[in-house]
């Protein structure tokens, strides 16, 4: 059976749902996989954080050789569709008039604000780092909203010493909260399979099956999974995805190099899933990004017409 297709009543018989059975009794599991009615739709954008280098305030704190407004010109001349801007690159401070700046230089540029993207831990229990982290992510939400962005990356975090099973109902209970708050806005959050308790396929989906919105779901990094076989963990949270970044590479547990991973076949795999929405691509290899990011974005370009 595929994994991502299990029922309600499969899900909470297996050791993962068993762990979560009290929170996931409280109602029907809200989050399935996402339907898409008509052929796949893979949209071409680019992460900010590919430039992270040249967003980057110099060591003599010299200002940063790129911003914003330049980084979306970039999107054009590459014409590309979107741009995915991660939250760590405004300025300190940024005014809601500064964020409607930027909205209006995107659209005259002809370029879709696709997302952006936080950091936060969602595993912390109730008290004041929760509610921190919570607070960060739903000014983030508003900031969102200002920018016409559709999603927001978010991440679950790390266990920090606590039972796996506590850190996962801890960071339902967060996304619950923060997927209130975005659904008021219209927002999806994605949560991206980054490491710590979402480092292998089934804890995310165990957390993403388990939280009570339907505006919750996976922000799918296609390099992010070092388990033994990650193109079998990204197949199965290829239905729960509403944002995709694409990085050219995997590296299975135990390979010390990153192997390369073509555009073409992250693209397959998001067509059988039905996928429709933005790819992104979130540049990390040495190359520099000025030479590297373009000839990727053609490669990904082809392959996503290829697929029709």
């Amino acid at each position: 059976m595929n994994p991502s297709l299990c029922t309600r009543r499969g899900f909470l018989r297996s050791g993962a749902g068993a762990v979560l059975a009290a929170t996931a009794a409280r109602s029907v599991l809200a989050v399935e996989p996402f339907p898409h009615a008509g052929p796949p739709r893979l949209r071409l954008s680019i992460a900010a954080y590919s430039f992270r280098d040249e967003f980057a305030k110099g060591r003599d704190g010299s200002p940063p050789r790129l911003d914003m407004f330049q980084f979306l010109d970039f999107c054009a001349d590459q014409h590309c569709d979107g741009a995915e801007l991660t939250s760590y690159y405004f300025p300190e401070g940024a005014t809601d008039e500064y964020f409607i700046r930027v909205r209006r230089h995107a659209f005259l540029r002809g370029v879709s604000v696709s997302g952006t993207a936080v950091g936060n831990n969602f595993t912390y229990g109730a008290g004041p780092e929760r509610d921190k982290e919570i607070a960060h992510v739903k000014g983030w939400i508003a900031k969102a909203a200002i920018l016409g962005a559709p999603h927001i990356r978010v991440f679950a975090g790390d266990a920090k010493g606590r039972p796996l099973a506590e850190a996962q109902r801890n960071c339902i209970e967060a996304l619950e909260e923060c997927g209130a708050e975005a659904a008021r806005h219209g927002i999806f959050l994605g949560v991206e399979n980054h490491g710590g308790i979402v480092a292998e396929a089934d804890s995310i989906l165990t957390i993403v099956r388990a939280v009570k919105s339907p505006w919750v779901g996976i922000n799918l990094d296609t390099g992010n999974f070092h388990t033994p076989d990650p193109y079998a963990d990204l197949e199965k949270c290829a239905p729960y995805t509403v944002n995709v970044q694409f990085k050219g590479y995997v590296q299975p547990r135990g390979v010390k190099e990153k192997q390369p991973d073509t555009a073409a076949h992250a693209c397959a795999l998001l067509r059988r899933a039905g996928y429709q929405g933005w790819v992104a691509l979130e540049y990390e290899l040495p190359e520099d990004p000025r030479v590297r990011v373009p000839v990727m974005l053609r490669e990904m370009r082809t392959a996503m017409a290829d697929g029709g």
